[in-house]
């Protein structure tokens, strides 16, 4: 189908092999531990060069694309990355460009902690799921269970109204579900999920 791309096995496509493959995933779990970067220590490193919070992050978003042009302009793929990743926009730069909006967007810990990590934690999940050939209704259960939990703990923690936590596990478990030749699921995981979160939390506070 045009604009859709094929399902491949993604240690196959990784430079370096299975190494390679298991320092992208290691990179994305990591992104769990950005909003607390954020949320704890943002303010003072924003403080420490002159810049509010904001601007921060969106000069770090900035310099990620910059890059990435780079990177295209060379036609470069680093340890990790997938070898078609030479002649498009890196998963790395949409995840960057994701988070970045969640930042700008909704910088509340009710709302940027559970949309981060449920593309931190649910993506590598559904991939590896795949890879072992796992069925996709066996893929999108487990994948919503845990997304499911991860805004189940942002309940508690950040008090997140909890029928959004029922609305957003299929929502960000879908968002995934798109194989696009251009825009990474990095983008659209996090991206359409915010998107609603940004048209529906207005009413939030009146139906918790």
């Amino acid at each position: 189908m045009s604009g859709q791309v094929e399902m491949t096995n993604p240690v196959e496509t990784s430079v370096g092999g299975m190494r390679g493959h298991l320092l992208r995933r290691g990179v994305h779990l990591s992104m769990i531990g950005i909003p607390y970067l954020y949320f704890a220590h943002g303010e003072r490193v924003a403080d420490a060069v002159g810049v509010s919070l904001p601007q921060l992050v969106a000069g770090v978003v900035i310099v990620a694309l910059l890059l990435e042009g780079l990177r295209l302009k060379l036609g470069l793929t680093v340890f990790g990355q997938r070898d078609y990743e030479a002649k498009q926009v890196s998963a790395l730069a949409w995840g960057a460009i994701g988070v970045g909006f969640v930042l700008l967007l909704a910088p509340h810990e009710a709302y940027a902690w559970p949309l981060i990590a449920s593309l931190a934690l649910g993506d590598p999940l559904m991939g590896e799921l795949r890879r072992k050939e796992v069925s996709p209704r066996n893929v999108m259960l487990y994948a919503t269970l845990l997304i499911l939990v991860i805004w189940l703990v942002a309940v508690q923690q950040f008090g997140t109204p909890m029928w959004m936590a029922f609305l957003m596990a299929p929502v960000c478990m879908i968002s995934e579900w798109p194989r696009l030749t251009y825009i990474d699921d990095n983008a659209t995981m996090v991206l359409i999920p915010l998107a609603l979160v940004i048209l529906i939390e207005p009413f939030a506070l009146v139906m918790a």
